[in-house]
Formats: C-alpha cells, sequence, structure tokens
C-alpha cells in the first residue's frame, strides 16, 4: 500500500509530465524542459518515500538514484536521469537544441515508466 506522500509525488510527477508535454507542442522548450526535470524528480521522491527515504536536494536526489542505479544496472537509471539534470540547467541556460530538448524528454519518460516498475 503506498503512503498518502507517495501518491502526492506520484500526483505531482503526473502533473509535470503533462505540462510538459503541453509546453513542448508549443515550443516553449525552456520551460517545457524544467517541467521535465520536475517530473524525474518527483517519480524519484515517491520511490524514495516508499523506502522510508525523505529526499530534499538535488544532491540527496541524485545519490538516491544512483543507489538505484547499482541495485538495477538493468534499467539504465543514472544514465536517463543525467538527461533530466541537463533539461534543469536548460531552464537557467537556454543552451540545448530543441530536438536535444525532445531527446530529454524521451529520456524523462522512459525514466519514468522504470522508476514506477520499482514501487
Amino acid at each position: 500500500m503506498t503512503q498518502p506522500e507517495t501518491e502526492h509525488y506520484l500526483a505531482l510527477n503526473g502533473k509535470y509530465l503533462a505540462e510538459a508535454e503541453a509546453l513542448l507542442k508549443k515550443g516553449d522548450y525552456v520551460q517545457a524542459s524544467e517541467k521535465f526535470w520536475g517530473a524525474a524528480a518527483e517519480i524519484v521522491k515517491a520511490v524514495a518515500k516508499e523506502r522510508g527515504v525523505t529526499l530534499r536536494a538535488h544532491r540527496s536526489i541524485s545519490e538516491f538514484v544512483s543507489t538505484l542505479d547499482e541495485e538495477r544496472p538493468d534499467l539504465g537509471l543514472a544514465l536517463l536521469f543525467h538527461a533530466a539534470n541537463n533539461l534543469h540547467t536548460n531552464f537557467y541556460e537556454d543552451w540545448l537544441d530543441p530536438k536535444m530538448v525532445e531527446k530529454g524528454a524521451e529520456a524523462v519518460r522512459s525514466f519514468v515508466i522504470k522508476m514506477k516498475q520499482l514501487l
């Protein structure tokens, strides 16, 4: 049974994914980048909460993904999460080509699917 906090993080994940997809369709790559990052971060928090871990800072999110990647190297979580981090940076720097944002979006979609397997 999932915890209420987990449900909250899953709801935010879905909200951010939907918003990211809409922004991507509009061609707002900078805002879409941040929403995809948010979706990735929230799914990590959901999995962590199910394991009794609360994550707050970027570093703790990254470290948790690294731990999951060591446990399940077959999922390739670290590389997919790296793409999400690039999108987060793009929000501040606006340096990624739109095609790269699209590729990052694909990576985040895959990351979310794989993370949900761990719930």
